[in-house]
């Protein structure tokens, strides 16, 4: 059985295992920082599954107060397709259901078609917007601090 739980420190090395088995990873975010970073704001939405004490799944969250935001989606590649995926997910919006969030936002790369997919059958359809960013911080490669 699994079973979704909030965040804690220890499980810092096997949620990157898990993103970089995922292949969410890219060279220029510092999963470590990410982390730290979500550890100082809402940490109550960074959610993990676990399964017989492993980490199987991961979904980081946010609330601006305006709309939520989910980022980093992870699940073991050998349990994708079981509907671990779904549970992790409802697990994060019934949380932000919970603080009075009206709204889930999610970025996927455009050419990731699967994820694509995947979200519109959770629900999820495509807005009609242009997204937009701008780095403020740029993160030093892993293994160089």
């Amino acid at each position: 059985m699994t079973f979704i739980r909030a965040y804690q420190p220890a499980d810092e090395q096997a949620v990157i295992a898990l993103w970089q088995a995922c292949g969410l990873l890219r060279p220029w975010n510092d999963p470590a920082l990410d982390i730290l970073r979500k550890q100082s704001v809402g940490a109550d939405l960074f959610l993990v599954g676990t399964q017989d004490n492993a980490i199987v799944s991961a979904v980081m969250g946010g609330y601006d107060g305006h709309r939520g935001w989910m980022n980093y989606l992870a699940v073991d590649p050998e349990l994708q397709g079981t509907g671990l995926g779904r549970k992790t997910v409802r697990a994060l919006e019934a949380r932000l259901v919970a603080i009075g969030c009206p709204k889930v936002n999610l970025q996927i790369r455009s050419d990731n078609d699967n994820v694509i997919g995947y979200y519109k059958s959770c629900g999820y359809s495509i807005d009609d917007v242009v997204s937009m960013g701008k780095r403020l911080i740029t993160d030093e490669p892993p293994g160089t601090r």
